[in-house]
């Protein structure tokens, strides 16, 4: 096989079948028409709220949307508080760097230098 018969590394048929199956959501088109679909079905859930009796055990249970804004406010909690803890756990960049194998000096004798004199 020389290498002009080898497929480029993003040819679609080397990769593997479920792969193949997703590549529509790599294109930006789709990817807002997902965001306005979540979006949409989002809504709907919403408006579905007003729609039945609830058995609420707090009162605060029977506002509709309720859950929904609970969840998204809960949500973005999250999200800021591992902003906020990222500046106490955060390590540098060169944190393991003293450990790692990459720090070692390798022996001359191994780098197999060729030296070549004009």
């Amino acid at each position: 096989m020389t290498g002009s018969d080898i497929p480029p590394a993003d040819d679609p048929a080397r990769l593997p079948w479920l792969s193949r199956q997703l590549l529509w959501v790599d294109d930006k088109r789709n990817v807002d028409r997902l965001v306005w679909a979540l979006a949409l079905v989002c809504g709907a859930l919403a408006l579905a709220d007003f729609l039945y009796h609830k058995h609420s055990y707090f009162p605060v249970e029977n506002i509709p949307g309720f859950y929904g804004f609970y969840g998204f406010l809960m949500c973005a909690a999250l999200v800021i508080a591992a902003k906020g803890l990222r500046v106490f756990l955060k390590r540098g960049e060169d944190y393991y760097a003293p450990l790692t194998v990459e720090s070692e000096e390798h022996p001359d004798a191994d780098l197999g230098r060729e030296s070549v004199d004009a």
